[in-house]
């Protein structure tokens, strides 16, 4: 009797295997419709109809997160008035396993009628929205992954990986970079790894400083006043180094007679540093790197900033 892993496993294979096929099947019709993307000054108009219609959403989300402009449309509405969606200058993806349901084959002529590009995704080469396509993106399935072959498995996770290839082709040869998908992103926590700054976490306040010459109380109330676990010794404006409270515990279980000691004996010279307009998240694995908490914040011309704690990066949601 098969087991739950042994059926898990024959599942994930058979997908697997199709995968292969795909990444086979790649044509020159792939090539023009990603030039035919790139050269419109429309949007890519996606649709579907069941399952297929989940990955089409999908992939017009996937899109427009890499700068794709992209709208999805169910295809049992758009003869309802959704195809009023699509407009003069827009391109139609339709996604379809067989390409020859009713729903299918209606939307396929409509759009052709109407004069749009069609681009059909299927994994019948004969179908009718093969035939009436002007660009054909085959995804080979043999069968699906359930033993009746009926349910959509196998098709939509290849459907799914042709429309990864698919914006991710567009995106190298659009020259996509890191900032751009960063403004797509503003928010949560991959907005915030790619654009929150060092500077941003700083809390507002005057950075924590004490001479070298000042004794161990006013030490540990600049840091405890500061709340950032920390302070710098600073003279005539230059960084001498930095004490942290686990400094200070450290000297205490060393030397008891604190009030022979100053700053200067207790500080460790040669803080690591970050700069103000360094990401949050590069600061966060320089202290993971080095087995530290803090960080000395600099500015542009190497002056004094701050100092940053890893938890008041934490504490904003990036990991």
């Amino acid at each position: 009797m098969k087991t739950p892993r042994n059926i898990a496993a024959s599942v994930v294979r058979t997908e697997m295997e199709s995968l292969a096929r795909l990444a086979e099947s790649f044509t020159e019709d792939f090539d023009r419709v990603v030039d035919l993307i790139l050269r419109s000054p429309g949007r890519l108009v996606v649709s579907g109809i069941g399952k297929s219609a989940n990955v089409a959403a999908k992939i017009v989300a996937t899109l427009n997160s890499t700068g794709t402009p992209a709208i999805f449309m169910h295809a049992a509405d758009a003869t309802h008035g959704d195809l009023g969606i699509v407009g003069k200058d827009d391109m139609v993806l339709i996604i379809s396993k067989s390409g020859n349901t009713p729903e299918i084959k209606l939307l396929a002529s409509l759009v052709k009628n109407y004069g749009f590009p069609v681009i059909a995704m299927t994994a019948d080469k004969d179908s009718y929205l093969a035939r009436r396509a002007d660009y054909l993106l085959y995804t080979p399935v043999e069968r699906e992954a359930d033993p009746f072959n009926l349910v959509p498995t196998t098709s939509t996770t290849v459907q799914m990986a042709m429309g990864d290839a698919l914006a991710i082709a567009i995106l190298e040869k659009r020259h996509f970079t890191r900032d751009d998908f960063a403004k797509n992103h503003p928010g949560g926590t991959i907005g915030k790894r790619l654009l929150l700054k060092v500077g941003d976490v700083l809390i507002p306040q005057e950075p924590p400083s004490v001479p070298p010459d000042a004794p161990v109380p006013r030490i540990i109330h600049e840091i405890t006043a500061k709340r950032v676990g920390a302070t710098a010794v600073t003279e005539n404006g230059r960084i001498k180094g930095i004490i942290t409270d686990g400094d200070i515990r450290r000297m205490l279980t060393r030397n008891p007679r604190i009030d022979r000691l100053v700053a200067a004996d207790i500080l460790s010279p040669r803080p690591k540093t970050i700069r103000e307009d360094a990401l949050a998240v590069e600061a966060l694995k320089k202290m993971k790197s080095l087995n530290i908490n803090q960080l000395i914040v600099l500015d542009r011309e190497g002056n004094y900033r701050g100092i940053v704690h890893m938890h008041d990066i934490l504490k904003e949601g990036i990991l």
